[in-house]
C-alpha cells in the first residue's frame, strides 16, 4: 500500500512538501519561501509523526502569535485522531508555563505577576528618578529607551557596551549609570514578586542549563517544531539549542527573505547559521508558490537575489497568467494619495471588493495624507500597525485589576489603580502604597486609606472590596466581571469616550469566560494582546465593505488580491536611520520583498519624488528624492513603469523642461 493511502493528508502535498513532512532522523530546515505552504507543511509533519508512532503529547510546536499557534494546532488536531493532545503556544506562553510549574525552584513566589512593556517601562521610570537621573543636568535616556536597551541586552544576548556602542551611541557615556540602574531594576522586580516578559525567556534558559531540571525538561519531548525561525532572538535560538542537546529532534520552519524584526533583536543569521548550530541538518526547500502570479514573483525575485548572502530561492508559480507589478512615479505624497484612491475605486468599480485590497506602509504615519484623502472620498478603511490592544489605558486599568487579584504586592498595578480614583493624585498613592507595604496589602487598607483624600474613599473602598472577592473567586470569568463592575464607572468617569471604552471591558470579560484558569488568562493578556480597541482605528460603520491599511510588519502572513506599496524612495527603502550597517540595509530590502509578496494579483508600488520638509507645515518647502535603490534595473525591467503627466522629474531625479537655462557666475564679482 502506498505511503498517501496510509497517510491521506499526504495527497494534498507537493513533493517538496512531502519530503519535509515524511523527514526521519535529525535536525530538519524547512526554508518555505513566501505562500508556499509552510503552515500546510508543518501541520501534515506533526500528523506524520503521530502517525508514525510519536505520542502526540511528545511534540512541542513553538510560533511567535497567538493567532499562529492556534492556528497550526487547531489544523493539526484536525489530521490526527482525536485523543491526541499536541502541545504548544508562543515562546512566551510556553516560558511562562515552565516557570509557573518551577517558580520556588527559581526563587519566584507562585503567584508572580508578569509585566507588560508599559508597566516595565514605568519601573524603569521610578528608579530613574530615585537615582536622580530625572534632575540630571545632562541629557540621560528616558525609560521606553532604558528598557528597549535593556530588552536588546537581554534577547540579543550581547553585551550591555556593545549594545549600546551599535545601537545608542549617544547614551555611552552614561553606561557605568544605565548598568547600575538595570541591576537595580532586577533586584525590584524580585521585590515586587514580578517578572518581565524577558525575565519569562531567561528563566527557561535557566531551567533548560540547570544540570537536574534541564534534562527531565528535554526529555517531556521528542520532537520540537519552531515556525517562523527566522524571527527568534539570539535568547530563543540558545533555548532551541538547549532542548536538542537533551535529545529532542528540532525542525525549524522559516524563510530568510522574511527575517524583518530586528527591531525586537531577532537576526537572519540565527537561521542562516542553523546547519551549524545542528549538525547533520537536512535543508528542504519550498519555492512553489500557491499565492501570487509569475509576473509578480519575478519582480520580487529580482529584489531577493540582490542579497549578499541568503539561502538560494526562486518562487515560482502554481497560478496560470497574471499581470506585470507597476511601479508609479508621482508629484508628492498628496499626488500619491489621490493616486491610489483612484485605483481602489476603478478596482471596485471593476468588481473588486475594497476587503480585497490593501495599502501597505513602512511606518504608520506614512498614509496620513491617503487617510485623509480617503475620508474625502468616503472610502471606508480600517488601519492595523501602531498601537497595541494592551497598550490602551482602559484595558491596562483592568489589566492592573487582574494582578492585583492574583498578586497584592504589586505596587506597579497599586499606583495605576488608585489613581483611577477622582481626587487621587502620585502623593496620596504613593503614601496608601507605604502603608500597605509589608505583610497582606488589603488587610492593611484601612490604616492606608487615611492617606488618600476624604472625598475618595468610598471609592476606594469599592475597589478594595471588589478585589478582597475577586481573590476569593478562583473562577476566571465570574472573577473578572465582579472587577470590571467596580471598574466601568471609573472608566466612563476618567475617559471622553468613556462609554465605549467599557465595551472592551465586556469583550475581555467575555474572553475570560472561555479561560481555564484565571491566572493563566492575565498572563495570556500580557504575553500576546489582542490586536484591535476602541482606542486604534475602528472597522467602518455598518459599511458594505472597507479597504486595508496597514504597516507591512503588522501584514506579515496575511495576503490581499490586490496590494499598494507606498512611499519606495530611499529614506524610507531603506528608511535613513536604518542604513548604517549593511545587515540593516539587508532587513530594509527584506522588508519591501515582504510587502510586495502579500499581492496575489496585482501590485503597485509609488514613487514620491518630491518631498515636503514640513508636510503639515503652511509653506511649500520642499526637496527631491530618489527611487529606493531597491528598485534596480532588473526589479524595473520586471515592472510597467508609469511616469504621470504633472510629474516634473525623471525616475532619478532629472529635470525635464523646455527652457533654456543660462549660467553665469558674473553677479558674484560685482
Amino acid at each position: 500500500m502506498s505511503v498517501t493511502a496510509d497517510h491521506p493528508w499526504l495527497e494534498q502535498l507537493n513533493p517538496e512538501q512531502r519530503e519535509a513532512a515524511t523527514h526521519s532522523g535529525g535536525p530538519l530546515l524547512i526554508l518555505a519561501g513566501a505562500g508556499t505552504g509552510k503552515t500546510t507543511t508543518l501541520c501534515a509533519r506533526v500528523a506524520h509523526l503521530v502517525a508514525e508512532g510519536v505520542p502526540s503529547e511528545r511534540i512541542l510546536l513553538v510560533t511567535f502569535t497567538r493567532r499562529a499557534a492556534r492556528e497550526m494546532l487547531q489544523r493539526s488536531r484536525g489530521l490526527v485522531p482525536a485523543s491526541s493532545r499536541i502541545l504548544g503556544g508562543t515562546f512566551h506562553s510556553v516560558a511562562h508555563r515552565l516557570v509557573r510549574r518551577h517558580a520556588t525552584a527559581l526563587g519566584l513566589p507562585g503567584g508572580f505577576g508578569v509585566l507588560d512593556a508599559g508597566d516595565a517601562a514605568d519601573v524603569l521610570d521610578i528608579l530613574r528618578e530615585e537615582a536622580g537621573h530625572a534632575q540630571s543636568r545632562t541629557r540621560f535616556p528616558r525609560k521606553a529607551t532604558l528598557l528597549d536597551i535593556y530588552s536588546r541586552t537581554v534577547n540579543a544576548q550581547q553585551p550591555l557596551s556593545g549594545v549600546i556602542e551599535e545601537h545608542f551611541p549617544w547614551c555611552s557615556e552614561h553606561r557605568e549609570a544605565i548598568s547600575a540602574l538595570f541591576k537595580a531594576y532586577t533586584a525590584r522586580k524580585r521585590a515586587l514578586g514580578v517578572i518581565d516578559l524577558d525575565d519569562l525567556l531567561l528563566y527557561w534558559r535557566a531551567l533548560t542549563r540547570d544540570e537536574v531540571v534541564g534534562p527531565k525538561l528535554a526529555a517531556s519531548f521528542d520532537h520540537v517544531l519552531v515556525d517562523e525561525y527566522q524571527d527568534v532572538n539570539g535568547l530563543q535560538a540558545d533555548l532551541v539549542r538547549g532542548l536538542a542537546e537533551h535529545g529532542p529532534a528540532v525542525t525549524a520552519v522559516g524563510d530568510d527573505f522574511q527575517a524583518i524584526y530586528g527591531f525586537r533583536s531577532a537576526s537572519a543569521a540565527h537561521i542562516l547559521d542553523f546547519p551549524e548550530h545542528f549538525p547533520g541538518t537536512r535543508v528542504v526547500t519550498l519555492e512553489r508558490n500557491y499565492r501570487s502570479t509569475q509576473p509578480l514573483l519575478d519582480a520580487a525575485n529580482a529584489v531577493a537575489a540582490q542579497a549578499v548572502r541568503a539561502f538560494p530561492k526562486r518562487l515560482r508559480a502554481e497560478r496560470d497568467g497574471g499581470v506585470r507589478p507597476r511601479v508609479v512615479f508621482v508629484r508628492d505624497e498628496g499626488a500619491q494619495a489621490a493616486e491610489v484612491c483612484d485605483r481602489v475605486l476603478e478596482a471596485r468599480e471593476q468588481g473588486a471588493e475594497l476587503r480585497a485590497q490593501a495599502v501597505l506602509t513602512r511606518t504608520s504615519h506614512d498614509s496620513d495624507l491617503l487617510e485623509l484623502e480617503l475620508t474625502r472620498r468616503r472610502i471606508p478603511f480600517v488601519k492595523y500597525g501602531g498601537l497595541r490592544y494592551l497598550e490602551a489605558a482602559h484595558v491596562k486599568d483592568f489589566v492592573a485589576l487582574l494582578r492585583l487579584a492574583d498578586n497584592g504586592a504589586d505596587e506597579i498595578a497599586w499606583f495605576r489603580i488608585l489613581q483611577l480614583i477622582e481626587g487621587v493624585g502620585p502623593v496620596s498613592a504613593n503614601k496608601a502604597i507605604g502603608i500597605m507595604a509589608h505583610g497582606d496589602r488589603l488587610a492593611a487598607w484601612p490604616e492606608a486609606r487615611e492617606a488618600i483624600p476624604a472625598a475618595a474613599r468610598a471609592s476606594a473602598d469599592a475597589l478594595i472590596n471588589a478585589l478582597i472577592a475577586a481573590r476569593a473567586e478562583r473562577r476566571p470569568g465570574p472573577r473578572a466581571e465582579g472587577l470590571r463592575e467596580v471598574l466601568a464607572p471609573l472608566v466612563k468617569q476618567r475617559y471622553p469616550d468613556g462609554a465605549l471604552r467599557v465595551q472592551d471591558l465586556d469583550q475581555l470579560v467575555a474572553a475570560a469566560h472561555e479561560a481555564r484558569d484565571a491566572r493563566h488568562f492575565v498572563a495570556e493578556l500580557v504575553l500576546d494582546p489582542p490586536n484591535s480597541s476602541a482606542d486604534i482605528a475602528q472597522p467602518p460603520h455598518l459599511d458594505e465593505d472597507y479597504l486595508t491599511l496597514s504597516t507591512i510588519h503588522s501584514a506579515k502572513g496575511l495576503e490581499w488580491d490586490s496590494v499598494h506599496v507606498l512611499a519606495v524612495y530611499d529614506g524610507n527603502f531603506p528608511a535613513c536611520m536604518s542604513a548604517g550597517t549593511s545587515e540593516s540595509i539587508d532587513e530594509e530590502r527584506r522588508l519591501l520583498y515582504v510587502g510586495m509578496t502579500r499581492a496575489r494579483r496585482t501590485l503597485h508600488l509609488y514613487v514620491p519624488v518630491r518631498y515636503h520638509h514640513r508636510p503639515k507645515g503652511t509653506d511649500d518647502a520642499h526637496g527631491y528624492g530618489k527611487p529606493s535603490r531597491f528598485l534596480t534595473d532588473d526589479v524595473l525591467a520586471a515592472c510597467d513603469v508609469k511616469r504621470l503627466p504633472d510629474d516634473p522629474l525623471s525616475p532619478y531625479g532629472e529635470v525635464r523642461t523646455s527652457r533654456r537655462i543660462t549660467v553665469s557666475p558674473d553677479s558674484l564679482f560685482d
